[in-house]
Order: C-alpha cells, then sequence, then structure tokens
C-alpha cells in the first residue's frame, strides 16, 4: 500500500520574494499582507513559512500579528516543493492491543506520530502502513489512522482506526471528553497541593511561535492533576485532560512554576536528572470500543529512561 502526499503544490520550485510596504497596506498585519502580496501561498501557508524562520521583516523575525508601516522591507523565501511517497516502514511495535477496527500501541519516546515538516521517514504512521492492511482515511493523506496525537518525546499509549467508522467512534469520544487519557509527569518542586484543576487558555506564543502559552484570548484549556509521589525537589504528578491543546500539559505545568523535567521548551532548570527529552508519559487510555461499545482499558509501562529516574528517586528518598 502506498499513500502519496506532497508538500505544496508539485513542481513549485524554490523562490525568494521581496516587498517595501506602502502607505496604503499601513497597518495591516503581516501574514494577511503577505497572503494579498505574495499571489499564490495561503495564508495558512504563510504562517508556517514565518514558524520556520522564512520572512524576515527589516532583517529580522517578527510575529504574524506584526502591523507593517509604510517602507517596511520584507522578505519571504518559499522553499521548492517536494512530491513525495509515504511507504510502509517495518519499524518494530510495541502494541497493547489490536483487532479488525484498531491498535493500540505503547509509543517510545524520539517517535513523530504522523510526516511533517523536517519528519518524512520513520514515524508511527510508516510503521502503521508496515504492519496493518488497512487503516482509516478520515485523518488525510498524511495521517492515515491517527486519531489523536502524542509529541515526539512523549511516551505512552496511542489509538490508531483500522477504518473510518472506527475513527469517527473514538474522534467524537475524544470531544465528548469520555475517552479516558492519563499522563504521568515528573515535575521540578515540591507541589503544595494533593489535587488541582489548572484552567487557564493556550494559544501560539505571541512571539515565539514554535512554542505555545498562556495567554488571555487563547483556547480554553483544563488540566487536572493530583500528586503519586513527593521526591524532595520533585513530584510525580499524574494528569487528566479535559481538553487537549498543543502542549496542554508541558505548558500548565510551566505556568504554575513547577515544569516538566528535562522539557527543553518550557523548563530553564539545568538539572535533568540524565533525561534527554521532557518526562511526560501517556500510561493509561481508556474508551468503549467503536464497533461493540465494551469500555476497554489499557496502560502502557514507563520508557526505560524515565522509568530509570523515577526509581533512582524512589530509592533516594527511602534511603
Amino acid at each position: 500500500m502506498q499513500y502519496k502526499y506532497e508538500v505544496n503544490k508539485v513542481g513549485e520550485p524554490g523562490r525568494i520574494l521581496q516587498f517595501v510596504v506602502q502607505e496604503a497596506d499601513t497597518g495591516l498585519r503581516l501574514d494577511r499582507y503577505l497572503t494579498k502580496e505574495a499571489d499564490g501561498p495561503s495564508r495558512s501557508h504563510i504562517r508556517r513559512l514565518m514558524d520556520q524562520g522564512l520572512v524576515r521583516v527589516n532583517g529580522r523575525q517578527v510575529k504574524a500579528g506584526y502591523l507593517v508601516s509604510v517602507g517596511d522591507a520584507i522578505r519571504l523565501e518559499i522553499p521548492p516543493t517536494r512530491s513525495l511517497t509515504l511507504e510502509p516502514e517495518a519499524i518494530p511495535l510495541d502494541i497493547l492491543y489490536e483487532d479488525a477496527d484498531i491498535i493500540v500501541i505503547n509509543k517510545p519516546p524520539g517517535m513523530v506520530v504522523h510526516p511533517a515538516a523536517g519528519n518524512y521517514a520513520g514515524t508511527l504512521v510508516h510503521a502503521l502502513l508496515a504492519h496493518c492492511q488497512d487503516l482509516s482515511g478520515i485523518g488525510g493523506t498524511f495521517r492515515p489512522g491517527i486519531v489523536h496525537r502524542l509529541d515526539k518525546d512523549t511516551s505512552g499509549a496511542i489509538v490508531a482506526a483500522k477504518n473510518d467508522s472506527a475513527h469517527l467512534s473514538l474522534a467524537g469520544q475524544i470531544k465528548e471528553h469520555t475517552a479516558k487519557r492519563w499522563y504521568l509527569a515528573l515535575i521540578h518542586g515540591n507541589i503544595p497541593e494533593a489535587e488541582g484543576w489548572i484552567d487557564a487558555p493556550i494559544a501560539r506564543h505571541p512571539v515565539n511561535r514554535k512554542r505555545m502559552a498562556v495567554v488571555e484570548k487563547g483556547r480554553p484549556a483544563r488540566t487536572w492533576y493530583q500528586v503519586q509521589a513527593r521526591f524532595g525537589r520533585y513530584t510525580l504528578v499524574e494528569c487528566r485532560l479535559e481538553t487537549g491543546r498543543t502542549h496542554q500539559i508541558r505548558v500548565h505545568m510551566a505556568y504554575i512554576h513547577h515544569p516538566v523535567l528535562g522539557d527543553p521548551v518550557y523548563s530553564r532548570h539545568r538539572d535533568r536528572l540524565g533525561m534527554t527529552r521532557q518526562a511526560l508519559h501517556a500510561y493509561h487510555l481508556g474508551f468503549r470500543h467503536p464497533r461493540t461499545g465494551e469500555p476497554l482499558s489499557f496502560s502502557a509501562p514507563l520508557a526505560p529512561d524515565m522509568a530509570e529516574v523515577v526509581d533512582k528517586l524512589r530509592r533516594r528518598c527511602i534511603c
């Protein structure tokens, strides 16, 4: 089985466009200005190029909401397009459950879930294509079978759908908050409360578009947490998502000044206890079977790197 997909339009060469803002356009948002002037790329495409640092105003990178002024010199680089074939790759999978409708995987850290810019091979999708006879197509050509995501360096349980009916059922359960997605996070500090809610809206960072942040006008985001173990300067917490925003747990924990250990984006702590990625693991996944309605529950053992750190902390505290 092969899935054909492409980035932008096939055969479109790379190009560099330069503009000087005229008085009539003063006050326009940068992304709107470029959508109007560049003649081709959509606004979402322009924003992706901005996230990649391919848009400069007067020689510097600015956010999409930047308001252009007369005389601004704007440089837009549009990379050459690529036509690629999404081919199966025989990558070993840690399968927690599988039947004719679904497959549940314990995803290792370091594996990207689906192809995207900079990750065109070695993803979970490539592995699933090699293992399964078919996958649902609702997620699009880039994401066959993918119902929900885990960050590249977050390990744990993830379910994929083998047909469209299963995909629709699972996606509906996630949207209605009836699916259970529970995580374990090792965080910095001794969080004072035994449990609590973090209710803070999340959106793209206003300056660094590659990051998320708590933003007043962002999308609603709620995370429930409960302390599982205290290790002095570190705490192991269980986190349950009511919403599913990008990087939600990582952003929320940093927001309350208890960032996830090893997080390269949202933590400024230098002590990582040997972790080379964020200590975040999707340990429990629960939902109703899309065909039978039977309640299903799966637990994914910790990845070795995180398990080793937690074990060391437990031994240290016992001693």
